[in-house]
């Protein structure tokens, strides 16, 4: 799952979301040393993405993608789900889009101080390209997917798989939505749990 996916599994907890959206920066640090609520975020955050990875509906997803990409086949499944999830917003939300993520980009900015130096880097960058909101139409996903391509110096060849997300695009659409409802399942307990 990729940034907004992490977010709305978050539900109304906001230090949940800021942990949840920043663990992929939290490398060298621990967890404990952030704020409880935040913490549990990051822990939430890579429940999701176990639970993600192993799953047998998002496998199907990354197989159709593996010969192309190889273990870059994950990241742009994480992209692809993403897109259904903004896509299809007003099935799981009844704010809409537009509004969460200013929500989203407010708390960001409110909370600066306690991100992760990384995060802190791609959040500006983040609100003025209006990411979450821009996944939900097919040049959004392009600039995506070219931008994770650059940042892998062009050998993942990412930039190309917007031509299978369209050529596969109801089999992928088809795909996230039966898993979606089950993480969405999943997080509910396992917020419970942490």
């Amino acid at each position: 799952m990729n940034f907004l996916a992490h977010i709305y599994l978050s539900g109304n907890d906001n230090e949940l979301k800021i942990g949840n959206f920043m663990a992929d920066s939290i490398h060298g640090h621990r967890p404990e040393s952030f704020p409880p609520g935040i913490c549990k975020g990051i822990m939430l955050h890579r429940a999701i993405d176990t639970f993600t990875d192993s799953h047998p509906v998002f496998r199907q997803t990354t197989k159709r993608l593996h010969a192309n990409y190889h273990h870059y086949a994950g990241v742009i499944a994480d992209v692809y789900y993403d897109h259904f999830l903004a896509k299809n917003w007003s099935n799981y939300h009844p704010e809409p889009l537009e509004k969460f993520a200013a929500d989203f980009y407010e708390l960001l900015t409110d909370n600066f101080n306690v991100l992760a130096t990384q995060t802190q880097q791609m959040v500006p960058h983040m609100i003025r390209n209006n990411w979450l909101v821009g996944n939900a139409h097919l040049e959004g996903i392009a600039r995506t997917l070219a931008q994770i391509d650059r940042r892998t110096g062009n050998k993942s060849g990412m930039t190309n798989a917007i031509n299978e997300l369209q050529e596969f695009y109801t089999d992928f659409e088809q795909e996230f939505t039966e898993f979606f409802e089950e993480i969405r399942a999943y997080v509910k307990i396992k917020i419970t749990e942490l």
